[in-house]
């Protein structure tokens, strides 16, 4: 490449981990706590956008779609049935890190979180032992698929959008972010991922 490639934005959701709370989490909270799914569906489509961009607590998030009415379950319940739906895709981690050591590259995640989530994900999976930074969508008000949060990104990171290989399982975030010029790669799985890679040099 013309370019080396020197920085990788990651999305965490979808890519190093399961997504943090996505339908079929709902779903099964629903099940769990025997709520009715389309309409906490429709209430969390409401105001999950919101959270996302930092300007709700989880608790204001879980009073608008779970606790507007009386529960036989407790907040605490709750949220620990939402933060144990996330897990770990090993054989990316390890790839992350190994293309991290031996490339000398730097490493930031670009995700739309809300923010206990986030916090909870980062610890229990130990990202920040190879993350360097967190754009966040609850850290920094904007959510992909805004551009600005790229640009975000790109201005902490201090490198240019040729300088990036971005791996994230959204074709439109990647084309999004294509069009500022970083070098996308729409995540399918590990073996695909890491052939893509080797094609901006970044062999193992």
């Amino acid at each position: 490449m013309a370019t080396p490639v020197t920085t990788l934005f990651l999305d965490i959701g979808g890519v190093l981990l399961t997504n943090g709370w996505d339908r079929k989490a709902r779903q099964l909270a629903a099940e769990t706590f025997a709520l009715d799914c389309e309409e906490m569906n429709e209430r969390h489509h409401l105001t999950f956008d919101t959270y996302e961009e930092g300007k709700l607590s989880l608790d204001e998030y879980l009073s608008r779609v779970v606790f507007y009415e009386k529960r036989p379950f407790s907040r605490e319940e709750f949220r620990r049935f939402m933060f144990g739906q996330s897990r770990p895709f090993p054989e990316m981690i390890e790839l992350v890190c190994r293309l991290k050591e031996r490339h000398g590259l730097k490493v930031a995640a670009v995700s739309n979180e809300g923010r206990e989530l986030t916090s909870h994900r980062i610890g229990e999976f130990h990202l920040g032992s190879f993350i360097d930074f967190f754009i966040s969508s609850c850290f920094v008000h904007y959510r992909k698929p805004d551009a600005d949060i790229y640009r975000i990104a790109l201005d902490i990171a201090q490198v240019k959008p040729a300088q990036v290989a971005y791996i994230e399982d959204r074709p439109m975030f990647v084309e999004v972010a294509r069009g500022l010029g970083i070098n996308g790669i729409v995540h399918t799985g590990w073996e695909a991922t890491k052939r893509d890679l080797e094609g901006f040099g970044l062999a193992l």
